[in-house]
């Protein structure tokens, strides 16, 4: 079994509190890369960390908010202008995810679009409960609960034999346990300590569930500055920007 790596490129929260980057999580083996989420400073996290962009095969997004998905835009501006990408992609989401996408290149980039591409662009969309199989990694989708006016999503993507499930942004969600279920590594948001925005989990919230989580490691992210300030002395991991996490 090869060698399963989570790079956390990005896992700050829409704000860039304490300021970390947007959120992007790269897992890859030696052959192949998925990018879970991809917010709007992905590209110069990966060029910064000398990771080609064309060695991600599928990028899966949780939601269609601009901190996890802005930096498709770029990528695909990148793609066709400067990497010279020749290597099929495959883009999953939410439904309605490629005219979202068409819409953000329009307004990132008017007049260039839409790009005649030298490889094959898939876009597929996310059924809940519907494990879908991508060849390098299978992803299955649950609905959670973040937005009121649109469909949003955890994802389990079992990669080389290893299981990373990510929760995506959400509140607390009767989904969440069975989507960490014996997971190897779990990605839990955690906006704030007692209080968080509609749409978001607390840690105090996460600790009454805890039990409820059979994952066998859970990192918390996403987290605001009341987060930030205490996670050093909470009973709890943490994920940050660069940190890399292999399985």
């Amino acid at each position: 079994m090869s060698t399963v790596e989570a790079r956390f490129l990005g896992t700050g929260d829409a704000f860039g509190s304490g300021g970390r980057l947007h959120t992007a999580t790269l897992v890859k083996t030696p052959d192949a890369g998925v990018l879970v989420d991809c917010g709007p400073s992905t590209l110069a996290l990966l060029r910064a960390q000398q990771i080609e962009p064309d060695m991600v095969d599928t990028i899966v997004l949780t939601h269609l908010h601009g901190d996890h998905f802005g930096g498709v835009a770029y990528l695909l501006m990148d793609a066709h202008f400067a990497s010279g990408r020749k290597k099929d992609l495959c883009i999953a989401g939410p439904p309605g995810l490629e005219g979202q996408i068409q819409l953000a290149h329009a307004v990132l980039f008017p007049g260039t679009g839409p790009l005649p591409f030298k490889f094959g662009l898939k876009f597929v969309e996310w059924e809940a409960g519907k494990r879908l199989d991508f060849g390098t990694c299978q992803v299955t989708p649950s609905l959670v609960r973040h937005s009121p006016s649109m469909q949003c999503f955890g994802l389990r993507v079992e990669f080389g034999g290893r299981v990373l499930a990510f929760s995506g942004d959400t509140e607390w969600a009767p989904t969440l346990p069975d989507l960490s279920r014996d997971a190897d590594l779990f990605l839990c948001e955690c906006f704030g300590y007692d209080w968080a925005p509609p749409g978001h989990l607390t840690y105090q919230t996460i600790q009454q569930h805890r039990a409820e989580f059979t994952c066998r490691r859970m990192l918390i992210t996403h987290m605001g500055e009341d987060m930030l300030r205490r996670v050093g002395s909470l009973d709890c991991e943490s994920a940050y920007d660069g940190l890399i996490v292999r399985l």
